[in-house]
């Protein structure tokens, strides 16, 4: 069965200069259900995480700030949300989503979270929107519970993963994959076991191109038994802050194909949705819910 996390905590306490795309979180799965390409049963509400799990990953100065809500102006102002309690507790059921999904995965081949991605969260920090970071604190859980050996995470969000690459730097487990823009935040980018940046304008035939030279290649040398897939659409040519030139359906080949190496090597492959910011909500949900269609498609149907 095809597991999906949700929580109506995703939909609230975002401020209202964030709300539009936000609504993305609540938008996708009422799309996905109404045209039956999932019902009620496909989705779980996951639980959050513990101090325990937050401290494989974060520092503990970093977690007595966000639960004391003492963080400076300066280090809120980098996140980019208004910080309160309620921001906090919303990460923690989103990260802990991102691991259950890993879960699912091993079980079912694919699992997805309508949310997660927060990959510019450092150890000692977040940054750009990102509290926790979801995908990081999956991979040492599952590590440390002798759930998975080796990871691959294929970071395909048009920004680059920093945090990703700064928390795993030292993990020879965890091989981070990132292809995102050149000339895009964040403009210092620690590296990644591979960064491939692309130029502003990429369209679908290179990107394409890129990543089927790369993907199979690096599934054949780092012979992953579980691989993180952040699925974002922010490199659509509608995007505010892409600066790419992929189309709706360029989108939805690149999950085709990434997906299908999965599949086709048989390693479980757990999908979190990272950014997309298109004027157009209509064009930001219908990508990303190529993605839960394609999931579908390709293990279930």
């Amino acid at each position: 069965m095809l597991k999906v996390a949700f929580s109506p905590i995703f939909l609230y306490q975002v401020p209202e200069k964030h709300r539009f795309p936000m609504q993305k979180y609540r938008l996708i799965p009422e799309r996905l259900v109404e045209e039956g390409t999932l019902g009620e049963c496909n989705f779980f509400t996951p639980r959050k995480l513990s101090e325990e799990e937050i401290l494989t990953t974060h520092t503990q100065a970093y977690w007595e700030k966000l639960k004391n809500q003492t963080l400076s102006r300066k280090e809120a102002r980098a996140i980019g949300f208004e910080m309160t309690l309620k921001l906090v507790e919303r990460g923690r059921y989103i990260a802990h989503a991102t691991y259950e999904c890993a879960l699912y995965a091993k079980q079912y081949g694919v699992s997805l979270n309508v949310a997660g991605g927060t990959h510019h969260s450092f150890a000692d920090h977040g940054e750009g929107f990102c509290v926790f970071n979801d995908v990081c604190i999956a991979s040492n859980l599952l590590l440390l519970r002798g759930e998975a050996k080796r990871i691959l995470i294929v970071d395909l969000d048009v920004h680059q993963g920093n945090g990703n690459a700064s928390i795993m730097a030292n993990e020879p487990r965890v091989f981070v994959f990132s292809m995102h823009g050149e000339k895009n935040y964040p403009f210092r980018k620690p590296p990644s076991d591979l960064d491939i940046a692309v130029p502003n304008d990429t369209g679908d035939d290179i990107y394409l191109t890129l990543l089927k030279q790369t993907l199979p290649k690096l599934i054949a040398e780092h012979k992953p038994d579980l691989i993180f897939y952040q699925s974002a659409v922010d490199v659509l040519a509608t995007d505010k802050l892409g600066k790419l030139s992929l189309t709706v359906e360029g989108c939805r080949q690149r999950d085709e194909f990434v997906l299908t190496q999965a599949r086709d090597n048989k390693i479980p492959i757990a999908i979190v949705m990272g950014g997309g910011y298109s004027e157009d909500i209509e064009q930001v949900v219908e990508a990303h819910c190529n993605t839960f269609r394609v999931a579908k498609q390709l293990f279930f149907d």
